[in-house]
């Protein structure tokens, strides 16, 4: 046994930190190296003065996450192509924890570090704004109107019209099969005629630099990707939920591990967000293993 795992307090309240710090951070290794840290921290701190560790320990998340934003935001100012949050999905497929999904992810990218502090503490994780006045240091009259300016910026963002995971599920496993056998009309249907695709690469394999934008940019996209699809079939290795959004995993040009997650929106797909910079994939690994592992013991 660990001695984070031998700490019942800390043990407990793990999950939530990383929750945290990876909303904050978009990076599912920062966040776990943001928590580690305020492990260490928590080591260091006579315990029996603290008398929430809930709100003392997210206040050591949140000011560790606000410093790594600074250099966090001068990385992705250079990085090639679109740039998506690390993808994640529970291997079970149960509920999301909070209700942050991928498009939620990228408006909280257009926050100010402190704005986006401010609204995760408050309206996602239920600090009063005395506590998240304490966590980022700014007065609560302060906090509020950060939080506020952050719940404009995040509305749109929302979903707007609920889709169960069921019925989500199905609409990834038509997208699946319409867009990897190439039948434009079966995908036609499913895409709204506003769809975006987005790829993330990070300049380290083949993707788009830049987002498609609309039904016949995605589906000429989705044109050129089926003829290399005949050549090198993909291979499916999960179909899930990832940041709250139905999607699956896959294997692409016979190596390149990728997840697709679809925004849909009045039973049509408004958003395709795929990931396949491999450094952003490291821990998709070991939840597909996971998910894999649990199935084969039912």
């Amino acid at each position: 046994m660990n001695e984070v795992t031998s700490d019942p307090i800390f043990s407990e309240l793990r999950p939530r930190l990383v929750r945290l710090a990876y909303r904050m951070l978009g990076s599912v290794a920062d966040a776990e190296d943001i928590v580690q840290d305020s492990w260490l921290r928590w080591l260091a701190t006579d315990r029996a003065s603290v008398r929430e560790p809930a709100a003392f320990l997210r206040t050591i998340v949140t000011r560790l996450c606000l410093n790594e934003l600074k250099s966090a935001r001068r990385r992705r100012e250079s990085y090639v192509g679109s740039w998506l949050p690390e993808p994640i999905f529970d291997p079970q497929d149960g509920d999301a924890a909070d209700d942050i999904t991928m498009p939620l992810m990228l408006a909280l990218e257009r926050l100010s570090p402190l704005e986006r502090a401010a609204f995760l503490l408050h309206d996602v994780f239920g600090m009063d704004f005395d506590d998240v006045s304490l966590a980022i240091g700014r007065e609560a009259a302060a906090c509020r109107k950060l939080a506020s300016r952050a719940r404009a910026h995040v509305t749109e963002a929302r979903p707007r019209f609920a889709i169960g995971k069921e019925e989500g599920l199905k609409f990834a496993t038509a997208f699946f099969t319409a867009s990897r056998t190439g039948d434009m009309a079966s995908l036609q249907a499913l895409l709204s005629e506003d769809v975006v695709v987005y790829a993330d690469g990070g300049g380290k394999v083949p993707t788009s630099l830049r987002p498609h934008i609309g039904l016949p940019a995605t589906l000429r996209l989705h044109e050129q990707l089926a003829q290399i699809f005949r050549a090198q079939p993909s291979q499916l290795i999960h179909y899930a939920i990832i940041d709250g959004l139905p999607g699956f995993v896959t294997i692409e040009g016979g190596n390149i591990m990728q997840t697709t997650a679809l925004q849909i929106e009045r039973e049509k797909v408004v958003a395709i967000y795929c990931t396949r910079n491999p450094d952003k994939l490291k821990h998709v690994i070991g939840a597909v293993e996971s998910a894999i592992s649990i199935a084969t013991n039912y």
